[in-house]
């Protein structure tokens, strides 16, 4: 009975699911090296005492602006241990909306017995301040997702952290990170840009397709069982959500792919796993698109979906080989290598397939690769014999 059960946790491939959730934050983040960089030269008085550092990181959903902070935090803690106590404490916004209840979250991380009520705002900035103060502790705050405390309480609850040791001896009690989707800095009064800085401004780019193939690799190193997603599946993951740059969509088509893997009972990630989760989020291809092309182009496409059926990707020059192979099986004289390429472009073109530069499999050197992430070749393949039989 319930024997299906039996697949849940079976650990054909995945070994550790939480490092695919979207909260899980990686000891370390790949492929923002610069942006690591900038923040640091935003921070570089960090380990002076009595001072403070500001910060504002933006970026589209999925640019990796959280783990960038929270490992950027951790490794600040422990590379100014001895020279500096830094707590590093971290409030999501969405989740505390509100000027008490972000307070109350940051007093509750310094000390988890601080009363739940019963404190004006001020009261409990100066009891987080004496707190801190007791302990000879810096505060690195994380404001994660502070759009939307902005946009409920306005900028003062900033205003009066920014304000924390003002009237006081002592100075430098805690350093700031401001995170948000919009460019919020334009939206606060002068006198809160003033005290932060209008140039402590870091901007995420989308990621690219490299970039999330290097995080999908990252991600897969810790969930996955060792060899069960060949590089180019990697790869594949990488080009097919890089129309979003979003870590998490990359994440999840990991995730997605491995589940479904498990679930026809194999060891391995194969291309039509991914491709498969990939189609669902991504555009269809209209039937009237692969009637209108050329007989050539639809020859070329056919001889490109047969290998991607099976493999993640095809190089150009074995595309051809297989072309010339398709040519003449429909009976047609193959057309120059040329006009081949052409073709080449023009499907890349419509968006039939997608290519990338990368590093030669055999001898030195560098070559193209096709791949259809956001489609099903076995699909398309067939459509195409149907019409090219006609």
């Amino acid at each position: 009975m319930a024997e299906y059960l039996n697949r849940i946790g079976a650990g054909l491939i995945l070994l550790d699911e939480e490092a695919l959730s979207y909260d899980f934050v990686p000891k370390e983040i790949v492929r923002r090296e610069d942006e690591q960089k900038t923040l640091a030269a935003m921070f570089s008085a960090i380990g002076t005492a009595n001072m403070s550092c500001r910060a504002l990181i933006t970026g589209n959903v999925g640019s990796g602006k959280t783990v960038l902070s929270s490992t950027f935090a951790d490794d600040i803690v422990q590379h100014y241990t001895g020279v500096r106590n830094i707590k590093r404490v971290h409030v999501n916004c969405r989740n505390h909306a509100t000027t008490a209840q972000m307070l109350l979250r940051i007093a509750k991380e310094l000390d988890e017995r601080h009363p739940e009520r019963g404190f004006s705002s001020s009261e409990v900035i100066q009891g987080i301040r004496r707190n801190l103060r007791t302990h000879n502790q810096h505060m690195l705050l994380i404001l994660d997702e502070v759009d939307h405390l902005l946009r409920r309480e306005g900028d003062d609850p900033i205003y009066q952290l920014l304000r924390i040791d003002e009237g006081r001896k002592e100075s430098g009690t805690l350093s700031l990170i401001l995170i948000s989707q919009e460019q919020i800095l334009d939206q606060l009064e002068g006198a809160v840009i003033s005290r932060f800085g209008r140039t402590n401004h870091l901007a995420l780019k989308p990621y690219t397709a490299e970039q999330l193939t290097a995080i999908a690799a990252q991600r897969a190193a810790l969930a996955t069982r060792k060899d069960s997603i060949t590089k180019e599946v990697l790869n594949l993951i990488g080009q097919a959500s890089a129309d979003t740059g979003d870590a998490r969509v990359a994440i999840e088509l990991l995730e997605g792919a491995a589940k479904a893997a498990e679930k026809e009972g194999t060891a391995e990630v194969l291309a039509r796993h991914v491709q498969k989760r990939a189609s669902r989020r991504g555009r269809q291809v209209e039937p009237s698109v692969i009637d209108e092309l050329s007989q050539h182009e639809q020859l070329a496409l056919l001889a490109i979906c047969r290998r991607l059926k099976k493999d993640a990707e095809i190089t150009t020059g074995d595309a051809e080989k297989l072309y010339h192979v398709v040519c003449e099986e429909f009976e047609v004289k193959p057309r120059s290598h040329t006009t081949f390429w052409k073709h080449l472009k023009s499907l890349e073109t419509l968006g039939l397939m997608e290519s990338r530069m990368g590093t030669a499999k055999e001898g030195r050197g560098r070559t193209q690769f096709i791949t259809m992430p956001d489609s099903l070749p076995g699909t398309m393949e067939s459509r195409l014999e149907q019409t090219l039989i006609r």
